[in-house]
């Protein structure tokens, strides 16, 4: 299963953003989020907004911390904002404001034993429901008849 978080027109420059991503694509998520904000770069704080989004996607569906991975992490390229500054002689200078996407994946890790102990889980809970209904069952069933017994006599 996948999870994709997205940060769009992020007033940040790509150039930036690709060095911490490259560090987080080697990471798990879970050390992503305690290590990330660590390091000295400025392009940090958006990467693990992001993260932690697709987090909570992931823990929304059940899966926990450990369950999940990062697939691939794409800083791409935005719109640029393109404004001048005035300099000597009437000129103006170009400034270019570059912007980035960010896209996160989650994956989830394909552990069969998770996923069977996940299942088996589901199962035992299913079995204890149809179980506590029969017995709730029962004692309304119990408790008709005694009702039934004490109007007729």
């Amino acid at each position: 299963m996948l999870f994709i978080a997205t940060q769009k027109y992020l007033l940040m420059s790509p150039k930036k953003l690709r060095p911490v991503a490259d560090l987080a694509k080697k990471m798990k998520p879970k050390d992503a989020l305690e290590q990330l904000p660590f390091v000295g770069k400025r392009g940090v704080e958006p990467i693990v907004k992001v993260l932690k989004n697709a987090m909570a996607m992931a823990k929304a569906k059940g899966f926990g911390e450990d369950d999940v991975k990062i697939k691939e992490i794409q800083i791409g390229d935005g719109p640029r904002l393109k404004r001048g500054i005035a300099v000597s002689r009437g000129q103006s200078h170009p400034i270019i404001k570059k912007m980035s996407h960010i896209r996160i994946v989650l994956e989830t890790i394909k552990d069969e034993t998770k996923i069977a102990k996940r299942a088996e889980i589901g199962k035992e809970a299913e079995v204890k429901e149809t179980n506590e209904a029969k017995k709730e069952e029962k004692k309304v069933k119990a408790v008709k008849k005694g009702k039934d017994n004490g109007t007729k006599s």
